[in-house]
């Protein structure tokens, strides 16, 4: 397969798939580099038993997920570090910046707020949503990219979904 080829026809699924994980232009660019790189050097390993595009979706949320692994790493690290270094008197702390291209800017902060909710749901639940919601993936074909049965996508569709109310009514109460 060429891989010239590859990244014209699917450069643009992977970057807004990641660009639906991480919420910023630029991380959403470095893994789609990072995709592609993987894709070069993986492609005669290849086996062809699923779509070529399903193989990239995985490899996309892969590195999607351990791009924001990295990150809360260094959160964690960055705050460690503040509460046993007495010289380091406050703590060094990014937060992300929700830089999604087509928002209107009055939309802007509502979509940060639920991107942050979805955020904080468990991994499967999270990339449940994102493909099926986002990517408008049918069942089978997240079930495929996700390596469960199509039941497991339904049961983890709907805890993400209540689990999201309850945080939109946590905040609602407050």
């Amino acid at each position: 397969m060429e891989t010239e080829k590859i990244y014209n026809e699917h450069k643009n699924l992977v970057y807004n798939l990641a660009l639906q994980y991480v919420q910023n232009m630029e991380d959403a660019e470095e893994i789609t580099q990072d995709v592609f790189l993987s894709i070069y050097q993986s492609i005669d390993s290849f086996r062809e038993e699923s779509k070529l595009s399903t193989w990239i979706y995985k490899i996309t949320i892969n590195k999607s997920i351990d791009l924001i692994n990295k990150r809360n790493r260094k959160k964690r690290f960055a705050f460690l570090t503040s509460l046993f270094n007495s010289e380091n008197d406050k703590l060094i702390h990014e937060p992300i910046h929700f830089n999604h291209p087509g928002v209107q800017l009055e939309q802007k902060e509502a979509l940060k707020n639920l991107f942050e909710l979805i955020n904080q749901l468990p991994e499967k639940q999270q990339t449940t949503l994102i493909l099926i919601k986002i990517e408008q993936k049918s069942l089978v074909e997240t079930a495929n990219i996700m390596e469960i049965s199509p039941k497991a996508v339904e049961s983890l569709l709907h805890r993400a979904k209540v689990n999201l109310q309850k945080k939109l009514q946590n905040i609602e109460g407050k």
